[in-house]
This record gives C-alpha cells, structure tokens and sequence, in this order.
C-alpha cells in the first residue's frame, strides 16, 4: 500500500518534468525565431538609418546649391531688383502681319547687325547668307533670334562661368545650326541680285 502512492507520485513527477522539457524546447523554438527576427529588424532599421542620413544629406546639399543660385541671382540683379546694366532682349517682330513698309525698320535693324556683327564676326559661318536674306520670312525669325541672343550673351556689364557656358553653346551648336538653315534658304532662291532695291527684295511667300 505504501509503494503504490509512491509509484503514482513518481510517475506524475516524471510526467510533469516531461512536460517542462516540452515547454522549454517549444519556448526555445520561439526564442530563436524572435531572436531572428529581431534581428532582422535591426538590420532593416540600420539601413533606414543610413538611408535617411544619405537622403539628409542630399538634401542639405540641394539647399546650399539653392542658395548659392539666389545669392548669384542676386548679385546679377543688383540691389534694386534689376541690373539696369543688363541686355533685356527686344519683343520679336510680327512679322506675318507686318506689311512691306512696316518690315523696313526691324528689317534695317537686323541688317545693321548683320553688316556690324555678323559679317565681320563668324568667317565661313556668315559668308553662306544670301544677300537676298531680307526677302525670306525665315530668314527674318532666324536673324532676330541670333542678333536677340547674341546681345543677351555679349552685351552683359559682367561674365559668369553660367554665362561663358551659354556663350560657348551658342558658337558651337545654336549658331551653326541656323546660319546652315540660312544658307539653304536663300541658295537657289531665283533671286536676281539686280532686282536688289533699296529697302530690300520681294518677298519669298511659304
């Protein structure tokens, strides 16, 4: 009678420490996941840190260039808002609407550019313009463009590097891309230099 309480006490013992072990070995199994996955988020918050000080970073250098530009701005402004030194270009002539006797001004100012500036200035580039230019429309809008930029770019009170860029972008790609649509228009036009008059040529129409 003794031995059997005794028996039944060790056999619920032996069945509770089985049950501990289970318990222990199934909360270690969570135990490494959790670890695993703590893990796994460090990670991923290190690199959204890092990603976060890359990103600030980035962006305090974008302020400074911001910043840099309106001081340049400002100082190509000057203190009133406005550099009354700077070339401001002239509004484009209409000149789909313009009749003959209205071209004759805009017309004369081109020509003295091209006669001053042009000419003289840019070689083998000038010399393809034909002298019947000012009976071509196309002629007309691609003159102004280059005699409105020219001045934006050479009749400024002080050069920039911003400037200089601009200046070398003009020679190397604007110019030469126009003065050969310059070229091409007025070659093989049918324009008769006697028919030449004073204020110019007949018109070319589209």
């Amino acid at each position: 009678m003794t031995a059997d309480p005794l028996t039944a006490a060790l056999d619920q013992l032996a069945g509770c420490h089985e049950n501990i072990s289970r318990l222990d070995t199934r909360e270690a199994g969570h135990f490494a996941s959790l670890s695993g996955q703590l893990t796994q988020l460090t990670g991923m918050v290190g690199e959204l840190g890092r990603s976060l000080r890359d990103d600030t970073a980035a962006l305090g250098r974008l302020a400074a260039l911001d910043r840099q530009v309106a001081e340049l701005a400002a100082q190509l402004a000057g203190p009133g808002g406005r550099d009354p030194g700077r070339y401001e270009p002239a509004a484009a002539p209409s000149w789909w609407r313009l009749s003959d006797t209205e071209r004759q001004g805009p017309a004369a100012q081109l020509k003295a550019w091209v006669e001053q500036v042009y000419r003289p200035g840019y070689g083998h580039l000038a010399v393809t313009l034909g002298p019947c230019w000012q009976a071509h429309d196309l002629c007309l809008y691609g003159l102004d463009i280059l005699a409105q930029l020219w001045s934006a770019l050479y009749l400024q009170p002080a050069r920039s590097t911003a400037l200089l860029s601009a200046q070398a972008e003009y020679q190397a790609r604007i110019l030469p891309a126009l003065a050969a649509q310059l070229m091409t228009e007025t070659t093989g036009c049918g324009h008769d230099p006697a028919r030449r008059q004073a204020h110019g040529y007949t018109r070319s129409m589209p």
